[in-house]
């Protein structure tokens, strides 16, 4: 079971951030955000350099915060998107 502190985002809805579930950025972590406490539902990210949960992920796993510019790469690459 992962470790789960609560937050609020901005539109008032309470959140479980997984703080034993980091993701590897180039200015900090990403932590899993889930929707609900039994951790099934996966809601999104959280920035750990600036505290944001405005993150947005593509189809090849990368993960960017809106905030921050915190990026984390791609978990597959295609030589041919270069």
């Amino acid at each position: 079971m992962s470790e789960l502190t609560t937050a609020t985002v901005s539109s008032g809805k309470t959140v479980f951030v997984a703080t034993d579930e980091p993701r590897i950025g180039s200015k900090g972590p990403f932590y899993v955000v889930y929707a609900s406490e039994d951790a099934e539902n996966r809601w999104g990210y959280k920035c750990s350099n600036c505290g944001s949960f405005d993150t947005a992920m593509d189809t090849m796993g990368r993960i960017e915060c809106n905030g921050c510019g915190n990026v984390r790469k791609p978990e597959e690459w295609d030589a041919a998107h270069e």
